[in-house]
């Protein structure tokens, strides 16, 4: 995200000598994209961010796919994975839904402060469904909420403190996720025409220095294990969390999708004007509470269309939606349009749409670029069914 913050205590000058007031030298770090070519960060640390004094395998949760074979829609209960967050954590107990070589979508209900944890292998997006808490970073803190979206980048060091249950939709990037490119300008501002500003971004508080020592950090990487993924534990001689200042435009930051402004028209308007981030061979929309078609003779549910390159999942947050009416979808399910297979409304729900002037509706969808296998968790959880539910 190329708008630049700092924090804390950072020297005039960029690599020069930064002291502290006994004299010791702060070491800086570097943390950027594309190998110096793209947004980074300078942070100034007390200890040596390099320095781990131990290494061991960290099993990852499973993180094997099916192929979506034969070819079908698909409704995944989410809520039927979890009986409650007592004993889990938003790191470890997530479990994989959906996933292909440049997303992974996992889901979790946690009540317990996870491990410190770092995902080397891409940008993470995670939406709080339900539950408060705050997001603790080497850049400092981000409290959250419903409806909030955490972007966090790839190799920030980071845990989950949570204030009872919290429900999380993870969405793992293998590359970085940001707001859609034709919402900025050359120089990264967001445009007039974005359904969101700078202003709605959340960055963290500052920075706090901690003095545990021999301090455990999760490591998820790309290796040899499921998926191309394997797991790492470092123990680190000091807490990752040692940083006095910072400076740059790569950092954690928070989006509540109730600041999102629906783009709506006489007619129809196709999913793009619902876009929110995107990551490589992938791209995230919010459907939100709106006005909806106001030509004489709209119909305000989509017309069937055929995901001709993508695959598209929705979740459905909050609301009614009009769409599924008749589908046995509700809150807390995940649809599957898979790309090869035609969808739009159950059929009944057109008629019943005609008249219609405002939909109350909360839903995050993400739409693939190459083919969603199930993980675990969405074979754990799918009803059966679904792709029957056109002819009844």
């Amino acid at each position: 995200m190329a708008h630049y913050r700092q924090a804390g205590n950072i020297p005039p000058k960029r690599h020069t000598q930064h002291r502290s007031p006994d004299g010791s030298l702060y070491r800086e770090e570097l943390m950027g994209e594309e190998g110096f070519s793209s947004d980074s960060s300078l942070l100034y640390h007390v200890g040596v961010p390099s320095a781990i004094v131990e290494a061991r395998t960290w099993e990852l949760p499973d993180q094997a796919m099916t192929p979506n074979e034969p070819l079908l829609a698909r409704h995944l209960k989410l809520h039927d994975l979890f009986d409650g967050g007592a004993g889990r954590n938003v790191v470890t107990s997530r479990r994989l839904v959906l996933g292909n070589g440049d997303v992974r979508i996992s889901y979790v209900v946690a009540a317990e402060t996870s491990p410190l944890y770092r995902n080397a292998t891409g940008d993470e997006c995670v939406f709080i469904e339900d539950g408060t808490g705050t997001l603790e970073t080497v850049f400092g803190h981000i409290a959250f909420g419903p409806g909030d979206y955490l972007i966090i980048p790839r190799a920030t060091t980071h845990r989950w403190v949570v204030d009872g249950d919290v429900r999380a939709y993870v969405i793992e990037a293998n590359s970085h996720i940001g707001p859609a490119r034709r919402y900025l300008s050359k120089f990264g501002q967001l445009l007039e025409h974005a359904p969101y500003c700078e202003r709605d971004l959340r960055g963290p508080t500052e920075p706090e220095v901690r003095d545990e020592t021999n301090v455990e950090v999760l490591i998820k990487h790309r290796g040899s294990g499921s998926a191309g993924l394997s797991g790492s534990i470092h123990v680190v001689p000091q807490h990752p969390f040692d940083v006095v200042g910072w400076d740059g435009c790569l950092y954690p930051y928070a989006f509540n999708v109730a600041d999102f402004e629906p783009i709506t028209g006489r007619v129809h308007q196709p999913p793009p004007v619902h876009q929110v981030f995107e990551g490589n061979n992938f791209v995230i929309c919010n459907f939100v509470p709106r006005k909806v078609d106001y030509h004489p003779l709209a119909i305000p549910v989509p017309y069937y269309h055929s995901n001709v390159d993508s695959d598209e999942v929705m979740f459905y947050v909050a609301g009614d939606y009009e769409a599924r009416k008749g589908s046995g979808i509700g809150k807390g399910s995940i649809s599957l349009h898979p790309g090869g297979h035609s969808h739009g409304p159950q059929p009944s729900a057109i008629e019943a749409s005609l008249g219609a002037e405002y939909f109350d509706e909360l839903a995050v969808m993400v739409d693939t670029f190459r083919p969603l296998g199930l993980g675990e968790g969405g074979t754990a959880c799918d009803d059966g069914e679904y792709a029957l539910s056109w002819i009844r």
